[in-house]
C-alpha cells in the first residue's frame, strides 16, 4: 500500500469517527453533509491516485458508500424541511 491508499482508507475512518462524534438530536445536518461529502470526494481522488487496483477499488467503494450516505442525509433534510 502506498501513501494514497492509506489516505483513502483514512478518510473512511475519519468519516466514521465524525459520525459517532456528531450524532444526536442537536446535530447540525449541514455540517454533516458538507463534512461527509468533502471527505468522500477526497477519498475517491486518493483511491484513483493510488494506482493499486485492489486497494483502489475497495477504498473507492467505501468512500462511495460515505458519499451515498451524505446524499441520503441531504434527501432526508429536504423531506423533513
Amino acid at each position: 500500500m502506498n501513501k494514497f491508499s492509506v489516505l483513502s482508507f483514512l478518510t473512511v475512518i475519519v468519516s466514521i469517527l465524525f459520525f459517532f462524534a456528531f450524532r444526536g438530536p442537536n446535530a447540525d445536518l449541514n455540517v454533516g453533509i458538507i463534512a461527509f461529502s468533502i471527505l468522500s470526494i477526497f477519498g475517491i481522488v486518493f483511491a484513483i491516485l493510488s494506482k493499486k487496483w485492489g486497494t483502489g477499488i475497495i477504498a473507492g467503494l467505501l468512500n462511495g458508500a460515505v458519499l451515498i450516505f451524505a446524499y441520503l442525509l441531504l434527501l432526508a433534510k429536504g423531506i423533513g424541511g
